[in-house]
């Protein structure tokens, strides 16, 4: 999906043999045990355009229309973030590089969790109203993080059967 919007695709992490056969360049983080955050900043001083689409790799229902509404809402902001009733989506979102010295700061000083980061950047909130025409089934930012999650994606993914 993602080569069809840009030939900019970067992988930030651990530089995994199946990463490289898949001809995705890999970014190791540039500041090891940052979590998340530091994966963000990495990517955002990594990338060779003022505005990254960050997406978690365990969100398998993200589509290329809501990616495309995300770059265009980032425009001119810090990021555009999708905000649903679980909250905030920072790993599913528009960041421009304007926000990395902030989020480096946050880093240096051991404040770790993205959201907390949320407050102190011109943030675009992409809430539930305007998420809801790319998300009729309800599953646009699920993330897989168990099993069970995972067998659940596989459910929601199915086709329905077809009724004759």
């Amino acid at each position: 999906m993602l080569r069809g919007l840009t030939p900019h695709i970067l992988i930030v992490g651990h530089d995994d043999l199946r990463y490289r056969e898949a001809g995705v360049p890999v970014v190791v983080d540039r500041i090891a045990g940052a979590g998340a955050l530091g994966g963000l900043y990495t990517a955002l001083v990594a990338a060779p355009t003022q505005q990254i689409i960050v997406m978690a790799c365990d969100m398998p229902f993200l589509t290329a229309p809501f990616l495309v509404h995300l770059a265009a809402r980032g425009a001119g902001v810090d990021a555009a973030i999708p905000r649903d009733d679980r909250g905030w989506h920072p790993l599913s979102a528009a960041w421009a590089r304007s926000a990395a010295p902030q989020l480096r700061a946050r880093i240096d000083a051991g404040a770790l969790r993205i959201v907390d980061a949320i407050a102190e950047l011109e943030v675009r909130e992409i809430g539930p109203a305007e998420l809801a025409p790319f998300d009729p089934e309800g599953r646009l930012l699920v993330n897989i993080n168990t099993p069970d999650d995972y067998a659940r994606a596989l459910e929601a993914a199915e086709p329905p059967p077809r009724i004759v």
